[in-house]
């Protein structure tokens, strides 16, 4: 098992960069819930198949040694692995409601050798299995992958290659904003372990290390979407090694379908315990908007949000922008 304390921001001063950012929460697959590290809780205690991770704040410099997970790269005290069969659907889910539609989705898989837990993350090398860039229109108001995931409960599903090899590995989802220069990146990981037959060892073309895969002067990292030539052009480069041979990175076909569930809704425990064997997962249905009001600093509002509206008492629900609204 592993906590469930309810996500909460601590910091004050924080408040408009956590309502504007995030990361992934959660991760699902055959039917069952894996919940993620808590940024904002304290360390002690927690354990999840997530590699831990500090903040809301996103990455913006390509060469940053926090850019394999968001963190520097180690495995948390109680870290979990979840088993999927290789074949697997896998879906990450961010905050509610995401706030950046402009940018791509990209995951990355790194075959740690033997157990992961211990191993950083920074020494490891990934390949891609999964991106989805420009997917129509123009670079300055068309349609990205990144919009793409808000339109599916923001979350994302990729399919872990049937043709991998089994093993431990990490698993790496990411978001990079281009609504600001500099890109902003939005990455995190999770333990697994693959099983299945697959024997497709990726080729040392596609493998990269994290720093490392990017530049600051990558095209597609490099990029003012709202310049006038991108109100003309078409195309946009996704960041990154090309695509392992045995995935499907066909941008469009990536997504979720629509109805993807939310993650169901946290419980709060009394203790946690010292020791784990296995990973928490759990069936229950997705939670439907009741009467129940927001605490300070929850999410109150926002375009597709199906949560608690009104705030508790003194606090009010205020509007960052049409995906967000928060209780201050």
């Amino acid at each position: 098992m592993f906590s469930l304390t309810a996500l909460t921001v601590l910091a004050t001063t924080a408040v408009t960069q956590v309502a504007a950012h995030g990361g992934v929460l959660s991760y699902s697959w055959t039917n069952s819930w894996y919940w993620g590290w808590q940024p904002y809780d304290s360390p002690t205690g927690q354990t999840t198949i997530q590699r831990p991770w500090s903040s809301y704040n996103p990455i913006t410099d390509a060469t940053s040694t926090t850019l394999a997970c968001n963190d520097d790269g180690t495995s948390g005290a109680l870290q979990l692995t979840g088993t999927v069969a290789a074949g697997t659907p896998i879906t990450a889910f961010w905050n509610q409601v995401w706030p950046h539609p402009y940018g791509p989705m990209l995951t990355y898989l790194a075959n740690c050798g033997g157990s992961c837990t211990g191993v950083n993350a920074n020494s490891l090398e990934w390949f891609k299995i999964d991106e989805s860039g420009l997917l129509s229109g123009t670079v300055y108001d068309g349609s990205w992958g990144a919009g793409q995931m808000i339109a599916q409960n923001s979350s994302w599903t990729t399919t872990v290659p049937a043709s991998v090899p089994a093993g431990n590995y990490l698993i790496r989802f990411e978001t990079i904003a281009l609504h600001s220069m500099p890109a902003q990146f939005y990455p995190e990981c999770a333990q697994i372990q693959i099983t299945g037959s697959g024997s497709l060892a990726p080729t040392a073309a596609e493998l990269v290390k994290f720093p490392g895969a990017y530049t600051n002067n990558d095209p597609g990292l490099n990029i003012d979407i709202y310049s006038n030539e991108a109100q003309t052009e078409t195309t946009y480069v996704i960041p990154g090694p090309a695509c392992y041979a045995g995935a499907a990175c066909a941008s469009a076909s990536s997504a979720p379908p629509v109805s993807a569930a939310p993650p169901p809704a946290k419980s709060t425990v009394s203790s946690v315990p010292t020791t784990v064997s296995t990973v928490h997962s759990t069936t229950a249905a997705a939670p439907t908007a009741t009467g129940a009001t927001a605490a300070q600093y929850a999410q109150c509002g926002g375009e597709g949000f199906t949560g608690p509206t009104v705030c508790a008492a003194p606090f009010t629900c205020k509007e960052t922008n049409q995906y967000y609204s928060q209780c201050l």
